[in-house]
């Protein structure tokens, strides 16, 4: 049998889904193949995954309550000696050595009966290395809490052991409470009003029922991991299991997520495994004297656009690091998922700086193959943990299968962000003029999607707040933001961008995908954007935080765009409508000359007229579903800073000649109707259907 021609039914599962990729079965089967050895070889050694993706337990700091004292392991084989260093010590840099074995670990025991006044909570250590490139005082690999020096800026770990742990009694959420995922992207140092870097507890208070209030229902957490410079927004990772001190501490973290979980909403963690920062003194650069300890020797080591060094996704050590990553912040912190933060960056040796054109560019040697088996590794772990934990992947290359089990050939992934989304609105409005939006193209941007696979769609995250870019909001209105937002004053330029900020928004929950993500105030319109303290800015904190005073004070329009996101979310959960997948939305109405643009999902029809100027009485549009149709949501409603020329409630009656309804259509408007009287099913509502339809007929007979 040629290996060309092998029958469908024995490829793996992903090609059975889909025949595109039948001449890549070869490839797919080998990616199955790579992920089972590795998994039968760390099975072999370490006798369950689990227990492999548990290192956490062994490396680093771990108190030893049998032996009464503390244990600090170092896995750095290259190095010549280890030393303890800290407060308990006077910082020693010789008294204290660590030992050696055959496996490049390094270990020192510290019994409480000598070191129980000195070395205890709150104590601050680091280890002295001595190798190629001389001493350097570090920060343990596997550090859980780490904290900065006020005046001398300087990073130390951190001794952490309260003496009450903290108590997770009654937290009993999972994320299978959850029917609709309407994800609100958070960065918690940013998040408060004032000037500064807002704390762990102050998000607890201030924010979270602010979250509930609106109908989120999940946040997705930023910059968690420790980073030593702020203005990285969290890409920057210095140590992987320490939660960042600068929001407080590890109990601050763990009240805020037992207190989400208390409010219904599940909690994703923004992790970073796809590099690392690359400083000396506060990570894993250089730390046994090589380059090649974590990441890869060289040049390869290196990303060149983001200034940060590359893990080895091969090495077996570097894989027990990564997975044991993912283990602690499940068990000890109770998150709820991940964000995998730069997937492309890791799927291929060129880190996605290519034109995907074609499909052999997912299968090329340009793919990393051990990121692949890594990933795999990786979602694999995180659901024998929880096997209801949300893992999104941030791919913006479209690799097949990323969101298929890795039994079918997939990498595991529940979700990938509809990346494409937000740059096709940034776009459009940046070079398109009112006139020429196009629904077909609309249609288009945001139904394009694999068809087994679900995507979280947004309209904007926080890229596009990002000082270099603007958000939508921005982006329509720009300075009028700051004069023309006075509730009950005329402004054409805010009446527009209030009109196509809610329309752009309610459009892409409805037909971009299975889940659907905001950044924080950007539901309202936030006008400012993101800009860190820095020297260019004279270390400023002015653009570093949420005015949420704006939408709260009842006497500027930020309140209109947040009423309408808040009704959007209570419409999609109470009809499901992320439960639908995408081949159950059908498109009934396409009026390009008008920008006219109608589709049903489930039992709601939508109807968005995106012209700038059209008005029509009368009105028909296309149903698929003859019956009476009534406007339940309309963007038009004073209540959403509309004009309220459209009345709620009112019942649209089907022509049965026509199949259609007619409503009053307005410029810049998007209606919702609930069917509430079916009739009968609309065999066609094109001609072009109506052909298909009568030929297979035909066919089946």
């Amino acid at each position: 049998m040629n290996i060309f021609e092998k029958p469908l039914e024995l490829c793996p599962v992903l090609v059975q889904k889909n025949i595109w990729l039948k001449p890549y079965y070869a490839e797919i089967e080998a990616r199955i193949k790579r992920f089972e050895k590795r998994k039968k070889e760390i099975i072999g050694v370490s006798g369950a995954l689990l227990r492999f993706a548990n290192m956490h337990a062994y490396l680093g700091l771990n108190y030893d309550a049998a032996q009464k004292g503390w244990y600090y392991r170092e896995w750095a084989p290259a190095a010549e000696a280890l030393h303890l260093i800290g407060d308990f010590n006077w910082w020693d840099r010789t008294s204290h050595p660590l030992h050696k074995n055959i496996h490049g670990i390094w270990e020192i025991f510290l019994p409480d009966d000598t070191f129980q006044q000195t070395f205890k909570h709150g104590s601050k250590y680091k280890v002295l290395i001595k190798s190629k490139l001389g001493e350097l005082e570090r920060i343990p690999a596997y550090a859980t809490r780490v904290v900065q020096d006020e005046k001398t800026h300087d990073f130390s770990a951190q001794v952490w052991r309260p003496e009450k742990p903290f108590d997770w009694s009654g937290d009993t959420f999972k994320v299978s409470q959850i029917d609709q995922l309407l994800i609100y992207e958070t960065h918690v140092g940013m998040a408060q009003e004032t000037e500064g870097v807002g704390t762990y507890n102050e998000f607890t208070e201030k924010i979270l029922p602010r979250i509930k209030e609106a109908g989120y229902t999940a946040i997705q957490m930023m910059a968690i991991q420790e980073h030593p410079y702020y203005g990285s927004f969290g890409y920057h990772v210095s140590s992987f299991f320490a939660p960042s001190s600068r929001f407080g501490t590890p109990e601050d973290l763990k009240k805020l997520i037992k207190t989400a979980h208390s409010l219904g909403i599940a909690v994703i963690m923004d992790l970073v495994h796809s590099h690392a920062v690359k400083n000396v003194y506060e990570g894993l650069n250089h730390f046994d004297g090589t380059d090649y300890q974590y990441f890869h020797a060289g040049n390869r080591g290196n990303h060149p656009g983001w200034d940060s060094k590359l893990f080895n996704y091969g090495k077996w050590e570097v894989q027990q690091f990564l997975l044991s990553n993912i283990r602690y912040w499940l068990e000890e912190f109770h998150f709820d998922g991940f964000r995998y933060d730069g997937v492309t960056s890791m799927l291929y040796h060129h880190h996605g700086n290519v034109a995907f054109s074609n499909l052999d560019k997912y299968f090329d040697l340009d793919v990393d193959t051990e990121a692949i088996t890594y990933l795999q590794l990786s979602t694999t772990v995180a659901q024998a943990i929880n096997p209801d934990c949300i893992l999104i992947a941030e791919d913006v290359s479209g690799m097949p299968g990323l969101c298929c089990p890795v039994q079918e050939g997939g990498v595991g992934f529940g979700y990938r962000l509809a990346m494409g989304i937000p740059d096709y609105w940034i776009k459009t409005i940046k070079t398109k003029r009112d006139e020429d939006w196009d629904v077909g193209d609309i249609w288009a941007a945001l139904t394009n999607r694999p068809v087994h696979e679900k995507v979280v769609a947004y309209a904007e995250s926080h890229d596009q707040a990002m000082v270099g870019d603007k958000t939508i909001a921005f982006w329509l209105m720009d300075k009028e933001m700051y004069f023309g937002m006075q509730d009950q004053a005329p402004n054409l330029v805010v009446e527009r961008g209030l009109a196509l900020h809610k329309m752009i928004r309610l459009i892409t929950l409805v037909l971009g995908g299975d889940a659907y993500l905001n950044f924080m105030g950007n539901e309202f319109g936030h006008p400012e954007w993101i800009d860190f303290p820095r020297e260019g800015n004279k270390w400023s904190y002015k653009y570093a935080r949420r005015q949420w005073s704006l939408a709260d004070n009842g006497f500027l329009k930020y309140k209109y765009f947040g009423a309408f996101d808040k009704a959007m979310l209570a419409l999609a959960k109470e009809h499901h409508l992320l439960s639908y997948k995408a081949q159950e939305i059908e498109g009934c109405h396409f009026d390009h000359e008008n920008q006219v643009l109608g589709f049903v999902k489930g039992n709601l029809l939508f109807v968005f007229c995106f012209h700038p100027s059209f008005v029509q009485f009368a009105y028909p549009v296309k149903i698929p579903v003859v019956g009476n149709y009534k406007l339940v949501m309309t963007s038009d409603d004073k209540k959403f800073g509309g004009f309220g020329r459209v009345e709620v409630g009112t019942e649209h009656f089907a022509d049965t000649t026509t199949n259609s309804i007619e409503i009053y259509c307005l410029q810049r408007t998007c209606y919702v109707f609930e069917r509430v009287d079916a009739m009968q099913k609309v065999v066609a509502t094109t001609p072009q259907e109506e052909k298909a339809t009568v030929k297979g007929k035909k066919k089946e007979k």
